[in-house]
């Protein structure tokens, strides 16, 4: 009996969990790079309570999957062990420090707001990473892969939202696009090595995925294309198409590719004196 025979997609967490990954790497990357732009002087208070809003949305999907809504303040009481519980900690002082600005203009809260922000979405890599029963989430190349992802989608996110966009923006834009590019390929790589499950592997080889992978690349031309001419519209269609495809990354990652590696059985009993075969997993 083979294991990936017997490997099953997990049923446990669906497009609200999904949502929760793609509202705080959305929302967390579009602050970091919202503090950075209102450190150097530009107009961000929408760009920030967009941020915040993603966030905060992605946290209300699973408060919404929680069977029993109201039992959500238990994620507080384990942060030595928990990392869900860790982001769940940050978020109250992100919102304190990015309504804080945008109420008094204090500067020194934006950096507040960029370590907290940073914080949040390393949080939800290793919450991914954590999970030891999905070889699709516990792959270490996940941790680097859903930063990247987040980044790439933030500041898709603020040049769609953002005015004139100027050539620091744009460039950092391609930055998180090229290092999504980068981390995506060492995560299949990383999975191909580790002989994930079959059904993870067809899954991130998909038509769907590929798809995927396509649009981001293209936001990805149209952002570095935005740098020589037409910069507002190519750079805010551009952002446009990194964000979503990387929502459409993680909700790939967390409900279709989220296969169990199932029962490996070493060694095979045999009847008599024979001795024990070993089964390769």
């Amino acid at each position: 009996m083979r294991q990936i025979a017997l490997a099953k997609r997990q049923g446990f967490w669906d497009l609200r969990a999904a949502g929760n990954f793609i509202g705080g790497g959305t929302g967390t990357g579009l602050l970091m790079i919202s503090a950075a732009a209102g450190l150097a002087g530009l107009e961000v208070t929408i760009p920030l309570l967009v941020g915040m809003g993603f966030v905060m949305a992605g946290l209300s999907l699973v408060w919404l999957e929680i069977g029993k809504p109201w039992r959500a303040l238990n994620v507080f009481f384990h942060p030595q062990t928990s990392w869900m519980t860790r982001e769940g900690i940050l978020a109250a002082p992100l919102a304190f420090c990015t309504l804080g600005f945008v109420a008094t203009g204090y500067p020194a809260l934006l950096v507040a707001v960029m370590v907290l922000a940073g914080g949040f979405l390393y949080c939800q890599a290793r919450i991914l990473k954590a999970s030891r029963g999905i070889p699709a989430w516990k792959q270490p190349e996940i941790v680097p892969f859903i930063i990247a992802i987040g980044l790439a989608e933030g500041t898709g996110a603020f040049l769609a939202l953002g005015g004139e966009p100027s050539a620091a923006w744009i460039t950092t834009a391609l930055v998180a696009g090229l290092a999504r590019a980068m981390t995506w390929r060492a995560y299949g790589q990383g999975l191909l090595d580790s002989k994930a499950p079959a059904g993870t592997l067809e899954c991130l080889g998909s038509s769907t995925a590929l798809a995927l992978r396509a649009v981001g690349l293209a936001g990805l031309s149209l952002i570095l294309l935005s740098l020589f001419v037409l910069p507002q519209p190519l750079a805010a269609l551009g952002g446009i198409l990194a964000a979503t495809s990387g929502w459409g990354v993680k909700a790939l990652i967390v409900t279709r590719a989220a296969f169990t590696r199932g029962p490996s059985i070493r060694h095979t009993p045999i009847r008599g004196r024979g001795v024990s075969r070993t089964v390769e997993a």
